[in-house]
């Protein structure tokens, strides 16, 4: 298993947060963690990263227990984490905010260069010496992209990376999740447009106050009417 997330409790103080979620995801899947808000979707990917602790539980990637590791190690060891808020550097140029995220591979791996990056996004190499605090939140969410691709990721966690684009920078966003895709990233990803997840996923699991209640094929919860309806209003 690639990733396995195995029944584990969260809490922010007091307050419990997510109750006994397991995930599982194979190596070059894309998978949707679906819900409403609230419900505990970014808490279960920040856990992963470390960022919440876990008090209950084991997160274990590529088989190594990561659960007691700093959000540091984690992230040296192949998770990247793009957070719905698109934290990047305002005052940096693009091409300055891509080359921080830069993390050498060993002489025998092709990492990600910043050259490479601007395959991936050709918008990002018309606004490389544009500030970031400047940018679009389209041109932010691809630049958040493309600077965690550039510490070269084998695991991406992706928060909500359609919040507030329209219509048409949310499917050109997608298009390149599915080349992401086509390259053998694995992915876990949450996200409100819930048709447009479906579509770029292979599997998806449905969380509703804190606890999985659904797990399954994309392509099969798109026809459970009674899920999508009772857990995300759809």
């Amino acid at each position: 298993m690639f990733l396995e997330v195995a029944e584990i409790d969260t809490f922010y103080g007091v307050f419990q947060a997510v109750f006994q979620v397991s995930i599982n995801l194979e190596s070059g899947e894309v998978v949707c963690l679906l819900g409403r808000n609230g419900a505990g979707k970014t808490t279960t990917l920040t856990s992963i990263m470390g960022l919440n602790r876990v008090r209950k539980g084991r997160i274990r990637f590529k088989g190594r227990d990561i659960t007691p590791l700093k959000p540091y190690q984690i992230a040296r060891l192949g998770i990247g984490l793009i957070p719905e808020e698109r934290w990047i550097f305002s005052e940096l140029t693009v091409k300055e905010n891509l080359e921080l995220g830069m993390r050498k591979k060993s002489k025998k791996e092709a990492g990600f260069s910043v050259e490479r990056i601007y395959e991936i996004f050709p918008k990002l190499k018309t606004l490389e010496n544009q500030l970031g605090g400047t940018l679009s939140g389209g041109e932010q969410q691809m630049l958040t992209l493309g600077r965690t691709l550039m510490t070269n990721p084998e695991l991406i966690l992706l928060d909500e990376p359609t919040a507030g684009l329209s219509p048409l920078m949310a499917q050109m966003l997608a298009k390149q999740i599915q080349k992401l895709k086509e390259e053998g990233f694995t992915i876990l990803l949450t996200e409100q447009n819930v048709w447009l997840a479906l579509d770029i996923s292979d599997r998806a699991y449905v969380i509703d106050k804190g606890a999985i209640v659904y797990e399954g094929s994309a392509e099969t919860l798109k026809e459970e009417k009674g899920v999508l309806c009772e857990y995300l209003g759809v």
